[in-house]
């Protein structure tokens, strides 16, 4: 119930977009403030998430895990029934309908990374035995539209970044 009331505020917020009001330091260069505007909106995505899974009964147990010597980070880990899922956010600032979607952004290299880290994590938290898989959820952020979600579970297995 406080998941539904949760996602319902959020997406009340994000009803014309994630990006509204971004917040810029005065003082700073174009490709500062772009920086800022992309980090802001990645974290209003990622809280957007959270609540999303969360109201479709996941239980986080993990948010931004790093794994020592591992570049990057897993964005949410949680339950998603009896399987432990490791969850990457990726959230696009949609202006044109040709821009590519966020999808696209993860790399051969990132699915390799993502994979090391979620075993990392297994090994750290002791969960060897733990049935795992790495899902990916997209949202696409247009101007004065609410964002668009889309969760692909398990959405690495036929790659062949994940064998080995």
């Amino acid at each position: 119930m406080f998941s539904r009331m949760m996602y319902a505020l959020v997406a009340f917020g994000a009803r014309k977009g994630l990006n509204q009001n971004a917040p810029t330091a005065s003082g700073a260069t174009a490709a500062e403030r772009r920086q800022q505007t992309r980090r802001a909106t990645g974290v209003r995505g990622e809280t957007f998430a959270y609540w999303y899974l969360r109201r479709h009964g996941y239980v986080l147990v993990a948010r931004n895990y790093r794994a020592a010597g591992v570049k990057g980070e897993i964005d949410l880990v949680g339950y998603d029934g009896e399987v432990l899922a490791f969850v990457e956010v990726k959230t696009r600032r949609m202006n044109q309908p040709e821009d590519p979607v966020p999808e696209d952004n993860v790399t051969t290299g990132k699915q390799i990374a993502l994979a090391r880290m979620a075993r990392q994590f297994l090994r750290e938290w002791r969960l060897g035995d733990v049935p795992w898989r790495l899902d990916l959820l997209a949202i696409e952020d247009r101007p004065g539209q609410p964002p668009v979600l889309r969760l692909h579970k398990d959405a690495f297995r036929q790659s062949g970044a994940l064998r080995g």
